[in-house]
């Protein structure tokens, strides 16, 4: 269990000494790291994300009520109670 959580420890730092020499370096350039294609998925993901503070007319339905039956409340749950 030791090697293998060192071996995932170690591949993970190969990662990330790749990303220092070719991503790092790339952006600081001005190149893109992302392809065309990867940009827009980024950007889609960005557009899907609520903004904190806002809500939308689906998240009024959703904050009382977890289902048929079921009811949230604001108040804490106690342990022991």
């Amino acid at each position: 269990m030791v090697s293998l959580v060192l071996g995932m420890l170690l591949c993970v730092a190969i990662a990330l000494v790749v990303m220092a020499l070719v991503a790092v370096p790339a952006r600081r350039a001005g190149r893109e790291v992302l392809t065309e294609r990867g940009e827009e998925f980024l950007g889609s993901i960005r557009d899907r994300q609520p903004l904190p503070g806002r809500s939308t007319a689906s998240d009024g339905a959703s904050a009382t009520s977890d289902g048929p039956g079921t009811a949230r409340s604001d108040e804490p749950v106690r342990a022991g109670a």
